[in-house]
């Protein structure tokens, strides 16, 4: 056989035997051997759901996710709870502690508990403060790998393409646009178990069940005794108490008590318009301006019955 009719094969079989990835995605660097892998991944990048489950009507961006979904549909591991299929007996079981509340990971450094021992690995970096995944752009380190993922996109990218079809405001993700979307549907998808409550965000649920039933986690601060059922909310909290301020705007010399503020305050600087009109993409740094703007927009192409 001809040395050069080998040399394709040769390239292949380095790409899949020794890691070698050269295809790699610009919105999130992650690599591939293969370029039509590469292909496939990017379809999960642009938003559109265009494959639907025939059994759930469930909508998928990618044919593989759909081909994976199917399996659950197919699979005799059934959830007599809930009726959620699992694809092995093991998964079942690790499902069922949802219903059971069996959390046998506990940390030994805190009373949390976990359901499966990948949640308790994740957790003791709380405790440890390992980041094992650096950002390549700018080497900031994050305990989580979808940490790193959101900060690439957040900071690192301009693409936005998911955007609120009742303000116009535009997301990096969908499932940050399904959040947002709570606010003008009132929409409460999170139920008490013990009573009839329902809520729009998870953490007020969590605040019911530790305030009205005394189930959680309650972490208590030790200068006013106000009880949070977050962590991360009574660092903030103290934070306010001892006037802690770690984030600076690169810009001015303004300091902040929290991530959001300092990011609500850099649009005073920033060119990004996160508010964009339905009518003519027009876009606004402020949810007030683009509101105002949509009805004039409206009136214009006579369009004003929409929005009443």
């Amino acid at each position: 056989m001809n040395k050069a009719d080998d040399r394709p094969r040769l390239i292949d079989h380095k790409r899949t035997q020794h890691g070698e990835k050269k295809y790699v995605c610009e919105v999130c660097d992650k690599q591939f051997t293969r370029k039509n892998n590469l292909k496939a991944h990017k379809e999960r990048h642009t938003g559109e759901n265009v494959y639907i489950c025939g059994q759930c009507e469930k909508w998928f961006s990618t044919k593989s996710g759909l081909y994976q979904h199917m399996n659950i549909h197919r699979s005799k591991f059934k959830c007599t709870e809930c009726g959620q299929c699992c694809q092995s007996s093991k998964d079942l079981a690790v499902h069922m502690r949802v219903h059971t509340g069996d959390k046998p990971y506990k940390c030994h450094m805190c009373d949390k508990a976990f359901c499966q021992s990948g949640d308790l690995n994740n957790h003791m970096r709380v405790h440890t403060g390992e980041k094992p995944y650096k950002c390549s752009l700018c080497n900031k380190s994050f305990s989580y790998s979808s940490n790193l993922q959101l900060h690439k996109r957040h900071v690192h990218s301009n693409i936005r393409p998911y955007d609120c079809p009742y303000c116009g405001k535009l997301f990096t993700t969908n499932g940050e646009l399904k959040c947002h979307v709570r606010t003008h549907t009132g929409a409460k998808p999170y139920s008490c178990r013990h009573c009839s409550e329902r809520f729009t965000w998870h953490q007020q649920l969590k605040k019911h069940l530790l305030e009205s039933h005394n189930e959680g986690t309650c972490f208590t601060c030790h200068i006013c005794q106000k009880k949070f059922s977050l962590s991360g909310h009574l660092e903030i909290h103290i934070r306010r108490h001892e006037g802690v301020k770690p984030y600076v705007c690169c810009e001015c010399p303004k300091l902040f008590c929290t991530l959001s503020e300092l990011k609500q305050h850099q649009l005073v600087h920033s060119d990004v318009r996160d508010f964009a009109c339905g009518f003519c993409a027009r876009s606004f740094k402020h949810k007030q301006h683009v509101l105002i703007h949509v009805k004039t927009c409206a009136n214009k192409l006579d369009l004003a019955d929409m929005l009443t």
